[in-house]
């Protein structure tokens, strides 16, 4: 059996970009004291670049081809300025692999950046401080050289948990501990499972959950359909570490201290406080078919009691069918040309809902649909992020902003009433398939979009294996 990463997962994800330090900016700021003239090599530089491509794979980035040719000036300065930007932003452009990603990134002067380093003769130094320095990356680095380094054939993708007869509910099989432990990755079962050879009624429920989720028969038998969710061979799993680092090299070093991170593969939020988590919870956000977009938006005020103004979208696809009665029955009126839902208990952004100034209509908000939080593939909603318990969250960051009282007044009123934040909250709304265990170790969970293989494939790896959740929207709600 291959050796796995880690089996138990941690509740506050350690998404892209957080805590790191940007120590690349005393490089930077000396660089950018340097002339941005032509590039000056030396035999030194000219090997350390060398060098520094050679090694590659720490970064994810040995797929990738980088031509030094015949060692003349120009070509040298060209690669080293390629290197240096897949390091600084990523060796791909997120904003052209989406049709939508406006999450900050990084800009430095690689230019004068270049120039300095040369100029002082220690390129090495200037290019190890371009990636990101957090631990979380470098967990990510020592992952991907573990697994590329593994003895096994490159083109042969040796699954964890091999074929063979299927496993029934109360059979015994040796593959069954390997079977809970991927269980136990994806969320299916609880971390504290002891895994053993018996095929337990309570694995055999988390296999009929899955089942259910993927659109197979959920009929609790293991066989190739449900091995295939289960299995991930190490090529895979190096893949999905290499993107990782290249999502994590898109973001901006030094993330606001205080901010709000969704991980919409995970469907969780975590919320940072003078760059420290204070929150972690559960999210449902866009089906496959309506996807959540990877946004920076900032939330600048708490909407109490808020209507909703059905996008036409909703209106025309769900809502066109419906008659008088339904519309009464959901507390939905005509107003202007538009179906507008009033507020109370059955609107579709519950009680509260936290704008975001973007151009998409995003936002996070409550839901009445409360069920979706309990179920484990929360790909689910329309596009916007429905957030677990989102009144006891707003009650958290009133409090944090110091308007806890002109929030309760708002609330008490009835009626859709705003209140503005002193100081708007970063949100990051993120793409992340990898997450880390209690020990810190990265651990590969799946690809409810399929968005790692345009990734992947930008990195020059082949494609991977992206199952997709079967979902179907509860309700009509964002």
């Amino acid at each position: 059996m291959q050796k796995r990463f880690g089996t138990s997962l941690v509740l506050a994800m350690m998404l892209a970009g957080c805590n790191v330090q940007d120590s690349a900016n005393s490089n930077a700021a000396a660089a950018a004291n340097q002339p941005a003239g032509p590039a000056q090599w030396s035999d030194k530089t000219r090997s350390q670049l060398r060098q520094a491509i050679d090694a590659r794979a720490a970064h994810g980035l040995d797929h990738m081809a980088f031509d030094l040719g015949a060692g003349d000036e120009a070509a040298l300065t060209a690669q080293a300025l390629r290197y240096a930007s897949a390091l600084a932003r990523g060796a791909t452009d997120p904003t052209k692999l989406y049709d939508v990603y406006t999450v900050p990134r990084p800009a430095p002067d690689l230019k004068a950046g270049l120039a300095g380093a040369l100029k002082a003769g220690n390129l090495v130094g200037w290019l190890d401080g371009l990636a990101p320095q957090d631990a979380n990356y470098k967990r990510l680095s020592a992952a991907y050289l573990k697994l590329v380094r593994q003895p096994q054939p490159q083109a042969t993708a040796t699954p964890v948990v091999q074929s063979g007869e299927p496993i029934k509910p109360g059979a015994t099989d040796p593959r069954l501990p390997a079977i809970a432990r991927e269980l136990v990755i994806l969320d299916y079962l609880p971390r504290d499972v002891a895994p053993g050879d018996s095929y337990t009624p309570q694995m055999v429920a988390a296999v009929r959950q899955m089942q259910a989720d993927y659109g197979m028969k959920p009929d609790g038998i293991i066989g190739d359909e449900a091995l295939a969710i289960l299995n991930m061979s190490d090529l895979d799993r190096a893949r999905a570490v290499a993107i990782t680092m290249e999502r994590l090299r898109w973001l901006e070093r030094t993330p606001p201290a205080t901010r709000i991170d969704v991980n919409i593969a995970a469907a969780r939020l975590t919320y940072w406080r003078d760059g420290k988590i204070v929150d972690s919870r559960k999210v449902v956000v866009g089906e496959p078919d309506t996807e959540t977009p990877q946004l920076g938006s900032p939330i600048f005020r708490l909407v109490a009691n808020p209507t909703w103004t059905v996008p036409r979208s909703i209106q025309e696809k769900e809502l066109a069918r419906k008659g008088a009665g339904y519309l009464k029955a959901n507390n939905m009126v005509w107003k202007d040309g538009w179906i507008v839902q009033q507020p109370g208990p059955k609107n579709s952004l519950g009680l509260v809902k936290f704008d975001m100034q973007n151009d998409h209509a995003i936002y996070l908000h409550d839901t009445p649909a409360k069920a979706l939080f309990n179920m484990v593939q929360r790909q689910r909603s329309h596009g916007c992020v429905r957030v677990d318990d989102a009144l006891g969250f707003a009650e958290m960051l009133a409090k944090d902003e110091g308007v806890l009282d002109e929030w309760h007044k708002a609330r008490a009123t009835g009626k859709e009433t705003f209140v503005k934040l002193p100081h708007q909250i970063p949100v990051r709304l993120l793409y992340q398939t990898v997450l880390f265990d209690d020990d810190g170790e990265p651990i590969v969970r799946n690809d409810p979009y399929g968005w790692d293989d345009r990734v992947g494939e930008a990195l020059g790896f082949k494609a991977g294996k992206a199952l997709r959740v079967q979902t179907g929207a509860a309700d009509v709600g964002p």
